[in-house]
């Protein structure tokens, strides 16, 4: 995987554009890993990945500052995600390019990543001025950090999950995800939504396997797909739904949702976003 990278500019000083070049882009095709963690060619669940942008920004047409922030969601059946460093260097691309309006620069914009991606990408951009406040998420759930469990495992250990016998329809919640960048070894901080029906899915087990993707090198994308398939596997929930809220690094958060459902749209960021 990571010669895969060798052509991407992740590891590599950052040469950044002075004017808009659509070629930063550096697409990754979900197969790659999806054939790893186990996940079939047809999909298992429904979901999308939101990234919000916090310094998108470009020239008007007399070579002064806009700035903005972008909502951009593209479904999980989506061929190919983008590597976020290469997002960020897109985007900075724009900084010194002048636009008439901003509805040019969203139309820019959709196309290059709808190209990258493979299917529709849909954009929103908000100047700054104008940003409607994004709600704050304080708890939506029960949170299982409190639990007072002895942690040893800090690889991947799907073998963590079991079940109960009494059937339940719940929210868990935990803010305890972390995982490293698959190339640069950094840390990617995090928090899981798992709303599920069936069997009870014991607590302790499921925040020491939380736990365990401390030390593991994944995407975002990946790292809530492989949560996905690895409870569907092992306690085999009749509904399953998770949703990652990871802390944004360069101005962008990514933000996965994989369902066994069709789910409401939601970009609810929380206190650490």
């Amino acid at each position: 995987m990571k010669t895969l990278f060798l052509e991407s500019a992740l590891g590599k000083k950052s040469e950044y554009e002075s004017h808009y070049n659509p070629s930063k882009l550096f697409p990754i095709s979900r197969k790659l890993k999806r054939d790893e963690i186990g996940v079939p060619a047809t999909l298992p669940f429904v979901g999308y990945d939101i990234w919000n942008h916090y310094e998108v920004s470009w020239l008007n047409q007399k070579g002064k500052p806009c700035v903005a922030t972008a909502q951009i969601t593209y479904p999980c059946h989506s061929p190919n995600l983008i590597e976020s460093k290469s997002m960020k260097l897109y985007f900075n691309s724009l900084n010194n390019t002048k636009f008439e309006y901003i509805d040019d620069v969203k139309k820019v914009i959709t196309q290059d990543l709808s190209k990258g991606v493979g299917t529709e990408v849909a954009i929103e951009l908000m100047p700054l001025y104008q940003t409607r406040t994004l709600a704050l998420e304080c708890t939506v759930g029960e949170n299982i950090d409190e639990i007072d469990a002895h942690i040893s495992r800090y690889t991947v250990a799907p073998e963590l999950l079991t079940t109960e016998s009494v059937q339940v329809e719940e929210i868990l919640c935990s803010d305890l995800l972390k995982s490293n960048c698959l190339v640069t070894n950094q840390p990617d901080w995090g928090s899981v939504r798992i709303a599920y029906k069936g069997a009870k899915i014991n607590r302790e087990g499921l925040l020491k396997y939380i736990i365990s993707f401390r030390n593991h090198n994944e995407f975002h994308e990946q790292c809530i797909e492989r949560i996905f398939m690895d409870i569907q596997k092992k306690c085999t929930p009749e509904k399953l739904t998770v949703y990652g809220r990871y802390t944004r690094r360069g101005g962008l958060d990514i933000n996965p949702v994989r369902s066994s459902h069709p789910v409401p749209f939601e970009n609810i960021r929380n206190i650490r976003q």
